[in-house]
Formats: C-alpha cells, sequence, structure tokens
C-alpha cells in the first residue's frame, strides 16, 4: 500500500515497539496510514537511535523483538495501517564487541569472511583508534589485560572494549608478553587522536564506532538486507527509508538493486515497495530520474519551506547586525570555505591521502600523468573539496550521469580563484576522471573516482552542516539540515516551480518539516523567520540583550551570546511565564544542552576533541543568570514581551508550513510529537519522550490550531486520495495589492479540485495581535485567479483549503 501520510517514531530501550503499539489508535485517529520506523534491525546496546546497526539479520531484541515487532504490525494492519521501516545500509557499529562480523574480521584478518563486508584497506592491520594513550603507556597503567570472556580470552582495554584475538594465539594467550601479543594481531592499537590522520577503513564522517560497509558487493547486500526483504515479501512492511545514501560506493546502482529485489517479490497487482533515500539537495542540484526510488525523505521540502517563510527584505539588515555583534563575516561564503578547510586538515586527513594516493597511481597509469606530482594532485583534489557545490557526482570511473556535467563546470570555475599558477590542467584531468573520459587503467579509475565521491559528502556534511552553520548566525532559522543560508528565502514562483517538477517527477516523495536531525523544530524556524519581517525592531531590541549579556559576563565571545539570545527567543515554550522557576531552570538546562554542542560544533573556542571546560562554563553560567527571574527581570520581560508580541506571526507561519506539507504534492510526514508546538532544539532534545495522552486527549477535545489543521488536512486525503496521490499541480494567478503574501494553488485528478490558498510574510499586521488572521481590510481587493478576495479566504486564519467537485 503506498503511504498517504507517515508518521516517525524513534524506537530505542524506552520506547519499544509495545509502546508504539498503544498509540496505534491515536494515529488511526489522526488519520495517519504508516508508521515510518527508525532502524529496526539490532543495534548496540542501549543506543538511543538505532543507527549503530551490529546484527542487520535480526530484529533488535532491546525494542521487542521479532514477536513485538508482529504485534506492533498486527495492531496497525487492524486499524488499516502499515509500516515502512529505516535502513542503514552504509556503516555498522563496531564499537562495544557486539558486531559479529567485524569480531571476525578482527580475529581473523583478511582471511575472514567478512573481511570484504568492510571498506578497509588491507596493507597493514586493521587500525583501532580506542586508547587514551600510547600502547606501551596504556599497558603500563594496566589498561590492557586478557580475560576469559565466555571461556574465549579476548583483550580488554580500560573494562570497556573487548577484542577477539586470532584463534592460533588462544591457547597462550594469559602467559604471553602482552607486547608480543599485540603485534601479532590483525588489527593495532591506538590513540584515538590517529584516526583522522591513520585510519585505514571508511569510517561514517568522523565517527569512529562506525564502519563503512560495501553495500556494492552482492554478498554483503544480501546479507545485510535480507532481513527487510524477507518483511516486505510477508507484507509486514511497504517499504523503506535509505538512510545516507550518498555514502555509497555507487548510491544509483545500490537504488536500482534494491527496487530489483523488492520487485521481484512484489505480488502481482500490488503497489510497488516505497523507497525513499535521505539525499541532501543543494540549490538547483536535480535528484536523478532513473534510480528506480519515489524520491528523498523530505529535507529538499524542509529547505523549500523554511526559505518560502523568510522575508528578503530582512537579508541585509539581519547579515549587517550579525557582523556588528560578532565581528564575523556578513555573508555566509567565508565561513563555508574556512569550514572546509579545517574539515579537510583537522578531521579528514588520512581519507584525503588515500584518495590522493588513487589518484597518483592512477596518473602513473597513463603518459597524461607524467609529470605530474603528488603535491599538484593534492592540492587540486583538495581545492575542488573547497568548492565542491554538491554531496558528490555519480561518476563510476569509466562513465557518469549527464547531471554531473554542470557540476563538474561550477567546481572548474569556482576551483580557479585557489589554484597554483599553472596547475588548473590537474583539475582538468581530474574532472575528466569523474565524468569517465580520463585517461589510464580503468580500475585505477573507478578506485580513485570512488574514493574522492566518498570524501565529498562527509566534507559538505561536517564543514557545513556541523561546522559552518554553528559559526554564521545571521539568522539561525536558514541553518538547518539540507538548508543553504547564503539563500535566504524563496521566492513564490521559485516555490511554485519546484512543486510543478514534484507533481510531473517526485509525487510519492515524502515532505517532512521535522526530523530527528533537524537543529531546530519547525515552530521555533517559523518563530524566528519572524524576525527576517520586522529587522529594525528585532535590532532595537536584541542590541539591549546583547549589552545585558555582556554586563553578566564580557568574556563570553558576542557572536556566541547573539546566537543564544537568536536560540532563547526562538525555542522559548509556550505558557513559560517569567515568574516559574521551575520552568525557567528547566529551560536553561536544555539551553546549556543545546549550547554545548554548539559551542563544540563551531570549534572555534571549544570542540568535542579538546573541550574548553572554563569557557563553556562561563556561557552556561549566561544561560542560567539570564533565565533566572532574581537577575534577569527586565531581560525576562522584554523577552517574553517579544514572544508574545510576535505570537500570531509565529503561529500563521507555522500553520501555514503544515497546510502546504499535507496539500502539495508528496507523502506528508510528521516527526513524532510535531502535532503540537515544535519547539525542540538538535538532537537530544528533539527525541525528547512524547506525551501521547495528552495529544490524543486534546484530538479529542479542544484541538489546538495545528493539531486540528492537521486532523483536518489528513481526513481531506483520505477523502480524496486520487487528487494526493495523482493530481497535478497548478499555481493561481493573485492579483491586487497584497499579491506579494498569497500563495495559491489548485490540484485536480477525477472531476475534484483542490484549491488551496497561504497568506504569508503578514508579520507587520500581526505584531501585537491575539489570532492568526490578518485584518480583512488589510487584503483591499486582492484576489485569485478563480476571483475569489483573500479577505473572504483568511477570515478565520492564514489558511484555505477547500475540495470541490
Amino acid at each position: 500500500m503506498t503511504p498517504r501520510a507517515t508518521y516517525r517514531m524513534q524506537f530505542h530501550k524506552d520506547f519499544t515497539f509495545a509502546d508504539a503499539e498503544a498509540q496505534v489508535p491515536y494515529l488511526a485517529a489522526l488519520g495517519i496510514s504508516h508508521l515510518y520506523a527508525s532502524p529496526i534491525a539490532t543495534a548496540r546496546s542501549g543506543s538511543t537511535h538505532g543507527y549503530d546497526v551490529v546484527d542487520p539479520t535480526r530484529i533488535n531484541p532491546e525494542l521487542g523483538g521479532e514477536a513485538g515487532f508482529r504485534r506492533l504490525v498486527d495492531r496497525l494492519k487492524a486499524h488499516g495501517m502499515c509500516m515502512i521501516v529505516d535502513i542503514v545500509p552504509n556503516h555498522m557499529g563496531v564499537a562495544g564487541g557486539e558486531n559479529g562480523w567485524w569480531n571476525d574480521v578482527l580475529a581473523n584478518g583478511a582471511s575472514s569472511y567478512y573481511a570484504q563486508f568492510f571498506d578497509i584497506d588491507w596493507r597493514e592491520p586493521v587500525l583501532l583508534p580506542i586508547l587514551g594513550d600510547p600502547v606501551s603507556v596504556a599497558i603500563a597503567q594496566g589498561a590492557l589485560s586478557v580475560e576469559l570472556v565466555d571461556d574465549v580470552p579476548m583483550l580488554v582495554a580500560y573494562g570497556e572494549h573487548r577484542l577477539p584475538l586470532r584463534p592460533e594465539d588462544h591457547a597462550t594467550a594469559a602467559s604471553d608478553d602482552l607486547i608480543a601479543l599485540l603485534d601479532r594481531q590483525h588489527y593495532r592499537l591506538a590513540s584515538w587522536r590517529t584516526a583522522n590522520d591513520d585510519l585505514n577503513w571508511r569510517r561514517f564522517f568522523t565517527i569512529n564506532d562506525l564502519a563503512g560497509l560495501r553495500a556494492e558487493d552482492p554478498v554483503v547486500f544480501e546479507a545485510s538486507h535480507r532481513l527487510y526483504l524477507d518483511l516486505y515479501a510477508e507484507g509486514l512492511i511497504d517499504g523503506v527509508r535509505v538512510d545516507h545514501v550518498d555514502g555509497l560506493t555507487d548510491p544509483a546502482g545500490y537504488c536500482r538493486t534494491l527496487r530489483a529485489h523488492f520487485d521481484a517479490i512484489t505480488p502481482a497487482g500490488a503497489d510497488p515497495a516505497y523507497i525513499v533515500v535521505e539525499k541532501i539537495l543543494a540549490e538547483g542540484e536535480p535528484l536523478a530520474t532513473d534510480w528506480g526510488i519515489d524520491g528523498t525523505s523530505g529535507y529538499d521540502f524542509m529547505a523549500q519551506i523554511t526559505a518560502l517563510l523568510h522575508d528578503e527584505d530582512g537579508a541585509a539588515p539581519l547579515a549587517e547586525l550579525w557582523a556588528d555583534i560578532s565581528g564575523r563575516s556578513a555573508a555566509f561564503e567565508p565561513e563555508d570555505l574556512r569550514a572546509r578547510q579545517d574539515m579537510l586538515s583537522w578531521q579528514f586527513e588520512g581519507q584525503l591521502g588515500r584518495c590522493v594516493a588513487a589518484f597518483v597511481a592512477l596518473a602513473r597509469s597513463t603518459p597524461q600523468g607524467d609529470g605530474l606530482t603528488a603535491g599538484m594532485i593534492r592540492r587540486a583534489v583538495e581545492r575542488m573539496l573547497w568548492v565542491f557545490p554538491v554531496y558528490r557526482t555519480y561518476g563510476t570511473g569509466i562513465a557518469a550521469p549527464a547531471a554531473d556535467a554542470a557540476i563538474r563546470t561550477i567546481v572548474r570555475e569556482r576551483v580557479a580563484t585557489h589554484l597554483a599558477p599553472g596547475e588548473g590542467p590537474v583539475v582538468d584531468l581530474i574532472l575528466d576522471w569523474l565524468a569517465g573520459e580520463g585517461p589510464g587503467d580503468p580500475d585505477l579509475a573507478a578506485a580513485a573516482v570512488r574514493r574522492f565521491q566518498q570524501l565529498s559528502a562527509p566534507i559538505v556534511a561536517k564543514a557545513v552542516e556541523d561546522t559552518a552553520f554553528y559559526r554564521y548566525g545571521r539568522l539561525l532559522s536558514r541553518n538547518d539540515v539540507g538548508f543553504d543560508p547564503a539563500a535566504f528565502t524563496l521566492p513564490i514562483e521559485a516555490f511554485h516551480a519546484a512543486m510543478a517538477e514534484r507533481a510531473a517527477c517526485w509525487p510519492r516523495a515524502m515532505l517532512a518539516s521535522a526530523t530527528h536531525d533537524h537543529k531546530r523544530g519547525e515552530d521555533v524556524r517559523a518563530r524566528l523567520a519572524v524576525l527576517s519581517e520586522i529587522p529594525v525592531r528585532w535590532r532595537e531590541t536584541v542590541t539591549g540583550w546583547v549589552a545585558a549579556a555582556a554586563a553578566i559576563d564580557d568574556a563570553v565571545d558576542p557572536g556566541d551570546a547573539y546566537m543564544l539570545l537568536q536560540t532563547l527567543f526562538g525555542a522559548w515554550p509556550e505558557g513559560l511565564q517569567i515568574d516559574d522557576r521551575a520552568g525557567l531552570a528547566a529551560y536553561a538546562e536544555r539551553i546549556v544542552g543545546w549550547q554545548e554542542k554548539s559551542l563544540r560544533e563551531a570549534k572555534l573556542r571549544s570542540s568535542w576533541e579538546a573541550p574548553d571546560a572554563a569557557y563553556e562554563e562561563r556561557c552556561h553560567a549566561l544561560v542560567r543568570a539570564l533565565l533566572d527571574p532574581s537577575r534577569s527581570t527586565a531581560f525576562l520581560r522584554d523577552l517574553h514581551e517579544l514572544v508574545e508580541a510576535t505570537a500570531a506571526a509565529a503561529q500563521a507561519n507555522a500553520l501555514v508550513q503544515t497546510a502546504l506539507r499535507y496539500t502539495v504534492p508528496g507523502v506528508a510526514d510528521l516527526y513524532q510529537g510535531t502535532e503540537l508546538a515544535d519547539l525542540s532544539l538538535v538532537d537530544p532534545d528533539n527525541r525528547r519522550p512524547v506525551d501521547y495522552a495528552c495529544r490524543a486527549r486534546l484530538l479529542g477535545h479542544d484541538a489546538p490550531a495545528k493539531l486540528a489543521l492537521i486532523a483536518r488536512l489528513l481526513a481531506t486525503r483520505a477523502d480524496a486520495p486520487e487528487i494526493f496521490a495523482q493530481g497535478d499541480y497548478f499555481p493561481l494567478d493573485v492579483t491586487g495589492s497584497r499579491a506579494a503574501h498569497v500563495l495559491a494553488f489548485e490540484r485536480r485528478a477525477s472531476e475534484q479540485t483542490l484549491r488551496v490558498a497561504v497568506a504569508l510574510r503578514c508579520a507587520a499586521e500581526l505584531l501585537d495581535q491575539s489570532g492568526a488572521a490578518v485584518p480583512a481590510a488589510w487584503w483591499g481587493e486582492t484576489r485569485l485567479a478563480t476571483g475569489e478576495r483573500a479577505a473572504d479566504l483568511f477570515v478565520d486564519g492564514p489558511v484555505f483549503v477547500a475540495v470541490s467537485d
């Protein structure tokens, strides 16, 4: 069954299949068609997210195991619903000694059956960067020992890591010299600090606990996907969401293989399996239409809908304000470049070095490579990665999709200013190889292109989203997964074009506005977007706040303080009063959690590798002082007044993004709990427990505006399924003095028509108002092409939705 509307749930030991089973009646009453589950395969014990899978062949017993999963699916089916699941083909969890495949590799080395399952350079032992000190120091400190674990001798490090020994060492392990024993193993222990430079196996981004899988190998694919194929064949799931598809060697080939496997077991006459991929699309980057997938999991829509809410007139004054306060660049591009440079030299040196070595070997296989030194190739690769406009290209070394050509052209144009004199031809040759048109040995070309493409993706992710986004603070609602902070807004015409393309090419793609990975909840972004419409008032207000923060502690960097102040405003909880000491204290601890991650991800004054405890504590103390009613009465009063003054405009934004998510082409996804105001911050804040009893109670009686709108639109989707599954998208012209504030469209199918209109960027008229409806007089004679007056459509709020025959 093709999903009509999904509900994402995060499973872990404290929220199991049984817990979800209890919420099925509520989801059914809400109008959900499919539960969308986080990874269900066996993950590392205690995993809070499930992406560190240690055994992909069985359902996680911590979640309830196979029996619990079947009970959940039975309950869903009894309510006319089904399941799609998140799968993780790119990597596995390898920490804690729970991964049998990895343990076999460590015990048996290159002769292990699983040796080719992982992306390991077998020219040297597997590097295990798990020590806090060099090996000799760790031994001297007694941190390493040989102990019996289930009657099998194992190497134990710090009482935590349990590592298998070669089978031939079992008999003498207890009496062997420890250094000599270690020298004989198929792995090499080292300090964790060596990982970035010396790691000889592919990891997920910079996480040493996650090892890359070679899903392109048919044997690996079969072993790591059999569970999901069997669940689908039995009718227990209707499809999958593929995690981090760009981490794979050949995403296109993988997706086609996955589709072929599902198609081979799809019953005659049944809908094909639903397959969406986690894929970050850059501004203007198309999604290939020949992968055999239904689209992405929705980050692209999240970027579009958020940008639509922002007013372009606020871009320049807010950039100037950021530069004035922080002393940093008003534009995002310098932060982007510096972060890429930092990440390449700090955290990806080993992967970069192996990529360069692969191109050096390729160059030496052809006369065209004569005269190219390793230094030239390194400079070219490095600088290309500084400016790469997308996560990756999709060449195989002997071919490349046509869409890659535009990306290569952009790279060549952007990299020119960074090259050493005379080294442009080196870039040209590498670009030829990425195009599948370069000279030399085809196998070496495939290896070099693979390494480049599997390096470019994590560079963008870690440098841009996990570094620069925490350094640049023009307006934090524009800094989220899949977003481009340099593109402040999305014009109505561009939104229409994107939705028409969705209707034509991706009618089954997922539509998301909140996820388990977002940096700010959808309603935090909606509230912050209001500031783009009132930059003058914001400057006047926040300037005093910056002074108040400096008066508490002027050693806190002004940029850090300004991002904190934006966050305090954006995430202010509904109903929190400034005399509620307990509520303010709880809010402060949430903010402190966000702040710690923000400071460490920015890597300017602290980091995960070397936390500056003193500076972090000053920042945390500032949070607590600002939210202490006995110390910051004036600030809290001003903050609360601005939250209240902008509440109607923020609610209007929230309702608009909700309405569009449920009416434009695609499958609407609802992240757990966000049917009420989503004022969450980056994980783990956005994965807090959900009060389903409260939501079920509100759904039945007095539902707040957002929940009521979701329920109404889900009912509309159920009543008119063909419009939402097959309907085209037709922009409606708007005329009149307020035409720039209305987005309207129709969708048609089976002689039915869906008409939608939403009011945009009306903050100036909604300030200090009690409701989200703009006064009728303000609309004047603004009309849709259908003749309907905006003043009549938006009487009760910023959303109009109707279906007619």
